[in-house]
């Protein structure tokens, strides 16, 4: 069973009861382009995960080489929820405080609204930095129980992720909510490096890292970003740690050049300028990243989410049963299909290569996956000839890179 893949459904029933209440209270919460970056980066962490399962085969291996505790169902279930959330929060602790970290969890912070769609906005790589916390877990409880633990202490922060949701109360003293949550994701210069919890806020209030809600929040990092490309999205801190570091060797300075991976975000060597401080803005003063979209655009990505929507479920439900090629071709045209929305909302040449490059991926993935030839034809034609009709029409993909 995988609980998140179960709650993929759901996930999109709360954002629409989300927009529903926002449109009531005359509010605007959702940006069609940045949610849909937003959901992108989701999906690509979704068909990322089926390939960087670091936890479970490790795990597995410590709990039958391990002392084995006899510790009865209710006490493991004890166990692995305080053991799960703690180790969250010294990983999430860890993404804030060095390079090395920040690159596997800037993803989620680099957007400038804050809905339930930027809960789904993950990194591909947080696989890579989070299991080693996670990993002493299994010497306790067994795999299964802790596997399932880490499913639901992600599931919980999804509801967090929300501006429609004032104090809670009392409820604020044990329960990471909303209200503190936002502030995890405020780059006000009193929020940063806050409230770093999963789902009990007293680790914060414990280790020193709480902080009240006191001024609206502006979202994004401090060094904003500026595209709508997932993939991007996902090199970005890298290709910045490893430019500094290249040029860090290239000024005679080694022992800066390995510093600059376990630094702290904000530095850099010392013949660089500085990182952007953190500024006093006022919420009202922000101007976000924009990027408009045609309606024939915004019609034909959702038409095309459905599908690749559709695709990841099948991808985590059957990862055990489908062949490895047929999700590798299915996890690229995922990959290639989130691209050509980005390159199309930018206007760049790219979106007309990457949906000629998409177009025969369906037919070959079905092929290998054993299915009928007739509907891969179907899916192609859905997915492929109507988006690139959309672009000639519209002119998108007109602009160099």
């Amino acid at each position: 069973m995988n609980p998140i893949a179960l709650a993929i459904p759901l996930f999109f029933v709360a954002i629409g009861v989300e927009l529903a209440v926002a449109k009531w209270r005359g509010v605007r919460v959702y940006r069609f382009v940045d949610a849909i970056t937003d959901l992108s980066c989701g999906v690509l962490q979704q068909v990322a995960v089926q390939w960087l399962v670091f936890l479970h085969g490790p795990a597995t291996w410590l709990w039958a080489v391990g002392p084995q505790p006899e510790l009865p169902g209710w006490a493991q279930h004890v166990v692995a929820f305080l053991g799960v959330d703690l180790a969250y929060y010294w990983w999430h602790r860890f993404t804030h405080t060095s390079n090395l970290g920040w690159w596997s969890h800037v993803v989620h912070h680099q957007s400038e609204d804050y809905n339930l769609a930027v809960a789904l906005r993950q990194s591909v790589s947080s696989a890579l930095t989070s299991w080693p916390f996670f990993l002493p877990l299994a010497l306790v409880v067994p795999p299964e129980v802790l596997l399932l633990h880490g499913a639901l202490n992600t599931l919980y922060q999804f509801w967090i992720h929300t501006e429609l949701v004032g104090w809670l109360g009392p409820l604020e003293w044990v329960w990471n909510t909303p209200s503190a949550h936002r502030v995890h994701h405020g780059v006000n210069p009193g929020y940063l490096d806050k409230n770093y919890a999963g789902v009990l806020i007293v680790w914060d209030r414990l280790f020193g890292t709480y902080t009240q809600e006191t001024e609206p929040c502006v979202y994004g990092t401090v060094e904003r970003f500026r595209s709508t490309d997932p993939v991007f999205a996902n090199a970005w801190w890298a290709g910045q740690v490893l430019s500094d570091a290249a040029s860090a060797l290239g000024a005679g300075r080694p022992s800066e050049a390995l510093r600059v991976l376990w630094a702290r975000p904000a530095w850099r060597p010392t013949h660089l300028p500085p990182h952007p401080e953190p500024a006093v803005v006022h919420r009202a003063e922000v101007q976000k990243h924009e990027v408009s979209a045609p309606t024939s655009l915004q019609l034909r990505v959702l038409v095309d989410f459905v599908l690749v929507g559709g695709v990841v479920e099948v991808l985590l439900l059957r990862a055990a049963t489908l062949p490895t090629a047929a999700q590798a071709v299915a996890g690229l045209w995922v990959a290639l299909t989130v691209s050509a929305w980005s390159a199309a909302f930018e206007e760049r040449r790219a979106a007309w290569a990457l949906e000629v490059a998409r177009a025969p991926l369906p037919l070959v993935g079905m092929w290998l996956a054993g299915h009928h030839p007739a509907l891969a034809a179907v899916t192609a034609l859905v997915t492929a000839l109507p988006a690139m009709l959309t672009h000639r029409r519209s002119g998108w993909g007109a602009r160099d890179d």
